[in-house]
């Protein structure tokens, strides 16, 4: 889940570097991932299995699956742009947030881990 966690918020960061970049890029459409809960919960469409081996049955690629969208939040200036920089830096704070939280989960498991085998 962690480890998970943290490619979501990996991935979220790259999206908004990528908008914060193109602010002044005319025509240039706001992109975001899908929240981390929907993922979780396969409310995303086209995530689901996968499969890592052409043997394995019943799963998707791997590799290919979407999970960018359209923002629609911000609204468009007269140039067609619809970053927001000030959207931009909130989400920032939520991906930093995100990772913060995806730490302290492998943390909380790595603790567990050494209570179990004796060590502290």
């Amino acid at each position: 889940m962690a480890d998970a966690m943290t490619r979501h918020a990996e991935t979220r960061q790259a999206v908004v570097a990528q908008n914060t970049a193109n602010s002044d890029t005319p025509g240039y459409r706001a992109r975001d991932v899908i929240p981390f809960s929907e993922l979780v919960e396969g409310g995303a469409p086209g995530i689901g299995l996968r499969k890592t081996r052409a043997a394995h049955l019943n799963g998707s690629d791997a590799g290919g699956t979407a999970i960018l969208r359209e923002d629609r939040n911000g609204a468009s200036e007269p140039n067609g742009n619809s970053v927001s920089v000030e959207l931009e830096m909130l989400k920032a704070v939520a991906v930093k947030r995100q990772h913060d939280q995806a730490l302290a989960v492998y943390r909380s498991g790595l603790t567990l881990m050494r209570t179990a085998t004796g060590r502290r």
